[in-house]
């Protein structure tokens, strides 16, 4: 939804509640015209009647109940927050004024902001006096570094970011009512996920849904993770983390994989049978980098046998460029077996056979612990499950 005026939906929440306009115009404290104009406002946006008007009252419509279900949970969220850090702001807040809260309380520098939102400096800058104003306190410090948010003023982005998340959402579910494609679903990829399990799930879903938005992102862990509780990201597929860094997101196990290591198709070790661990620790190695569970279980191999971890590392996650590296020169690799599978096959890679055996690492999904998605999100979960359940060990093993 664009720019929605956060009035009219307070409006329409009021008259779904009570099924009246004037009891909506009294507890909104605005005219009955103003409550007549809010809802066919919205009713033009929404492309189509959100109400059944008649003498017993006013009844939600099929399309009104898509949408009220969207807007409650957005609203619910925003007010609370809004009413923490002051309860007139429940009244007076604006969508562009929390729009700048947010970037302002991202880019900590007006100039910054208004660069990101495409608007001059002094309108970013009222935006955010006013709503300060409006609190009756501070939401952000002014220091030499630059124009810090603070807690409460953090608390309150979160809340606005994720309720904004779930305007887009209520568009995107009355589009699917009227048999559109709108709307977007955003994935984070670890590295795992970009070869074994999205290219057929995606594959099939745009199949089915060709003018449905698919965003794919990768990048650290921890980035995509700050990604997804703010609300641009809606889910995370690969290794999942034990324990689960923060409790407001779920994990979703799909399967198991487990680690394999590798060398290049004419290393010495290639044909090798069964080196030992303490030859294998003499060689540099290509592995996952510092702080992921497959390096994890790197290292732990060889402290828990009383070995040094090799110090000669060149950390990577991405297949091609170990491939790359293993193939000419004598490094040695360690990487997820699925993840490798193409160029094992392919005969790019050769696959060191030893004892070893790692444990199974959990992957799967990672998403908000309230997300709803929307219909053709879920349908492109359903094939990210169908494909992981073809993929790696089950998760019983």
């Amino acid at each position: 939804m664009t720019a929605p005026n956060l009035r009219h939906l307070r409006v329409f929440l009021a008259v779904a509640e009570l099924r009246s306009p004037t009891a909506a115009a009294q507890r909104c404290r605005v005219s009955q015209p103003a409550v007549t104009q809010s809802l066919n406002k919205l009713e033009q946006d929404m492309g189509g009647g959100l109400f059944l008007r008649s003498r017993q009252g006013f009844f939600l419509t099929d399309r009104g109940q898509i949408f009220e279900t969207r807007i409650r949970r957005a609203m619910d969220r925003l007010d609370a927050a809004l009413h923490d850090v002051a309860p007139r702001l429940t009244v007076t807040a604006t969508f562009s004024q929390l729009q700048a809260l947010i970037t302002m309380s991202e880019a900590q520098n007006f100039t910054l902001a208004a660069h990101n939102l495409g608007l001059a400096q002094p309108t970013v800058h009222r935006a955010v006096t006013q709503i300060e104003h409006a609190a009756g306190r501070p939401l952000f410090e002014r220091t030499s570094f630059g124009v810090v948010p603070t807690r409460p003023c953090r608390k309150l982005a979160q809340a606005a970011r994720l309720a904004f998340a779930e305007f887009d959402q209520a568009q995107a579910d009355i589009a699917e009512f009227d048999g559109r494609d709108i709307g977007h679903i955003v994935v984070g990829a670890l590295p795992l996920s970009r070869t074994v399990v999205l290219p057929e799930a995606v594959a099939r879903f745009r199949a089915q849904r060709p003018g449905y938005r698919i965003k794919i992102y990768d990048g650290p862990y921890g980035e995509m993770l700050a990604g997804l509780r703010r609300g641009d990201i809606d889910i995370i597929i690969g290794a999942l983390r034990d324990p689960l860094p923060i409790d407001d997101v779920v994990q979703e196990p799909l399967f198991l994989d487990r680690l394999a290591f590798l060398c290049g198709p004419s290393h010495p070790l290639a044909n090798a049978a069964a080196p030992p661990l303490d030859v294998l620790a003499r060689f540099g190695w290509v592995v996952p980098r510092a702080g992921v569970p497959a390096r994890a279980q790197f290292d732990a191999l060889f402290t828990e046998n009383g070995l040094p971890v090799p110090d000669s590392l060149v950390e990577c996650g991405s297949i091609l460029l170990m491939r790359e590296l293993l193939s000419r020169s004598p490094l040695l690799g360690c990487i997820s077996a699925q993840q490798a599978e193409a160029e094992l096959s392919r005969g790019l890679l050769a696959r060191l056979h030893t004892q070893i055996e790692f444990p199974g690492r959990a992957i799967g999904l990672t998403y908000r612990a309230d997300w709803v998605p929307t219909a053709a999100q879920g349908l492109l979960l359903a094939y990210i499950r169908d494909s992981a359940q073809a993929t790696g060990a089950p998760l019983t093993q």
